[in-house]
């Protein structure tokens, strides 16, 4: 989580650097609050499989594994977002 909340510090950072437009900022800001709810229901989701499951169990490791693989597949398209929004701006300044 602390990762994704860096990142989204930086972001928000470069984006009042950069200017972005109001819809940037939507799409930016939306992107943000997407990834971190993600990370915070998968978050619930292994300490719920923890509780319920705390031995071994191939059931809970395939549960765990697709709650990390949605935060995985919300970050990478925010990650996508970002650099549709940010790519042309910081190229202009170079």
């Amino acid at each position: 989580m602390w990762i994704h909340c860096v990142l989204a510090l930086i972001a928000i950072v470069l984006g009042c650097l950069l200017g972005l437009s109001k819809m940037e900022w939507l799409v930016v800001i939306i992107v943000i609050g997407v990834v971190l709810s993600a990370e915070a229901f998968n978050t619930c989701i292994e300490k719920m499989i923890d509780y319920l499951a705390p031995e071994q169990d191939e059931r809970a490791k395939y549960i765990k594994d697709l709650a990390a693989g949605a935060v995985l597949i919300t970050a990478i398209a925010a990650a996508i977002v970002g650099f549709i929004i940010f790519i042309p701006k910081l190229l202009v300044l170079i």
